[in-house]
């Protein structure tokens, strides 16, 4: 009788762990995405100067539909996920996540604020004779108080636990209270970016 040899099964290897970030090599300011930001910025000028009104439409749309999805991911998505992570975890996660915010929010801002505004003028929406008008004053409200929180709360957070991030002994609870306080105020802002998508679909049916 012929005896039948059955190989075991090969358990897969796991992937390689990731290697740790080196604290020594974090850039405040992503330098390789400034071209970048840069050719953004100048296309929207461009289109503000021709005053193109597909070309602010497509600014206005596209950017501020980046900013509103990023702060509801960041505020109710990423949020909770951090809440549950350990304080290594957190720093391990902000020292590669922030630097790529504190170019791209600022930039999404930009972009809406000044395509929406032309925009607006080009339709005809900031005269104040306009019958609906009322509703371009409430999104003036809306978004100012959005601009202000992101620029003036959200930035300096991020700032400051990069700044952190760069000492040779990070403190780790002062991380973990800056990152809540941007992941707060990112969820406060993505709520407000719902009373915008109100306001401007209202503005587009009438």
């Amino acid at each position: 009788m012929t005896d039948v040899a059955h190989d075991a099964p090969v358990g897969l290897a796991p992937p390689p762990a990731a290697p740790p970030f080196d604290r020594g090599q974090l850039q405040i300011v992503p330098v390789k995405a400034l071209p970048g930001v840069a050719l953004v910025l100048a296309a929207l000028v461009a289109v503000i100067a021709a005053d193109w009104g597909w070309g602010l439409n497509f600014f206005h749309v596209v950017a501020g539909a980046l900013w509103t999805g990023i702060d509801l991911f960041v505020g109710f998505i990423v949020g909770p996920i951090m809440g549950r992570m350990s304080i290594p975890s957190r720093m391990e996660f902000s020292s590669r996540f922030m630097p790529k915010m504190l170019l791209l929010m600022p930039t999404l801002v930009i972009c809406t604020l000044a395509a929406g505004f032309q925009l607006g003028h080009h339709l005809g929406f900031t005269d104040s004779s306009w019958s609906h008008h009322g509703w371009i004053v409430a999104s003036y409200i809306v978004v100012g108080v959005m601009s202000v929180i992101a620029l003036a709360i959200l930035e300096p957070a991020n700032l400051a636990v990069l700044f952190e991030l760069k000492k040779p002994t990070p403190n780790g609870e002062l991380i973990g209270k800056l990152m809540k306080r941007f992941i707060y105020t990112a969820g406060v802002t993505g709520a407000m970016q719902v009373a915008t998508l109100i306001i401007m679909t209202r503005i587009a049916s009438l």
